[in-house]
């Protein structure tokens, strides 16, 4: 008669880290403030000062490079189909330009269309749909996605560092299809974005912000278009700043007959040109306690690896 054994508990298994370790999650950037990411302490308050419309004619070619050059502004965003852009790559050295992705020409007598054969892109009148609801009715969106690449891949081979990407009136940000495009070339380029604030996505009915943020592409805390009266609303602004990252966005051009044939509010640009080259802005930053920054930092500081 065998003598029964006391059963002994199992032996435990060794743990094997491949099998039983849960799934890391990766870590997304933009948990992260924008201030940690740029090494910026918390409270500390920055801003991105964007000269837009490059390329889009000769006087903003000479007000937006005046302002680059100057005391004041950080960054700018091209404009390739326009017909001015290609004198304003001849005149790049080096300065922080983004992509401003144009599938609007907004002037009835003043045209541009695309740069590759996009027919859902043109409106009959020799270039780009004039209004946002007229591109959003007729364009298709593999047309929209080709010219986006082309015109990014034409900025670089003309010499470009391309710091960020921007869209023209926020043409591809305010309509989700078109967000997707605008949000795969973030991703396919690596470059962080212009985004409005947060309040202008219930326009937009979806959110553009976390979407972006989701793809760990970085952009602004908020952003500000100045308006007329450009040295009162720049300094509200700059003294009624909160902690984080803000970009103010503004049109410097210089004043010449081509500019004033062009658009009524020509004298608003030129007086923001005026105010990007002076000194007295500069001290006005200062006294704010107000640091500035550029898309390039931003486009540096996404490209790493995020901290843990």
């Amino acid at each position: 008669m065998t003598t029964p054994t006391t059963p002994t508990a199992p032996t435990a298994l060794p743990t094997s880290p491949t099998a039983t370790a849960l799934p890391t999650v990766p870590t997304v950037p933009t948990v992260l403030t924008l201030n940690k990411r740029l090494g910026l302490a918390p409270d500390a308050r920055a801003v991105i000062i964007t000269c837009l419309d490059l390329g889009q004619s000769h006087a903003a070619n000479v007000g937006v490079y005046d302002s680059l050059r100057g005391p004041v502004a950080t960054t700018a965003s091209i404009m390739v189909p326009c017909p001015w852009a290609r004198e304003a790559a001849s005149r790049f050295r080096g300065e922080d330009v983004g992509v401003q992705l144009t599938l609007n020409a907004e002037h009835s007598l003043y045209r541009w269309g695309p740069i590759t054969y996009a027919p859902s892109l043109l409106d009959g009148n020799g270039g780009f749909p004039v209004t946002r609801p007229d591109l959003w009715d007729h364009a298709d969106l593999d047309e929209v996605r080709r010219e986006c690449r082309a015109q990014i891949e034409r900025a670089i081979v003309w010499g470009f560092d391309v710091t960020h990407l921007t869209s023209h009136w926020d043409a591809m940000i305010l309509r989700p299809e078109f967000f997707d495009v605008l949000l795969d070339m973030a991703v396919e380029f690596a470059l962080p974005l212009h985004l409005p604030s947060a309040d202008e996505q219930r326009n937009a009915g979806f959110d553009f912000r976390s979407l972006a943020a989701q793809e760990g592409i970085l952009f602004p805390d908020r952003s500000v278009e100045v308006g007329a009266g450009a040295q009162r609303s720049l300094e509200n602004v700059l003294f009624t700043l909160e902690p984080g990252v803000t970009e103010l966005r503004m049109g410097p051009c210089i004043d010449t007959p081509e500019l004033r044939a062009l658009t009524t509010d020509w004298a608003k640009m030129v007086e923001q040109h005026d105010v990007l080259v002076d000194q007295a802005t500069t001290r006005m930053l200062d006294r704010a306690g107000v640091s500035r920054v550029g898309y390039r930092q931003l486009r540096t500081a996404q490209r790493l690896i995020p901290a843990a």
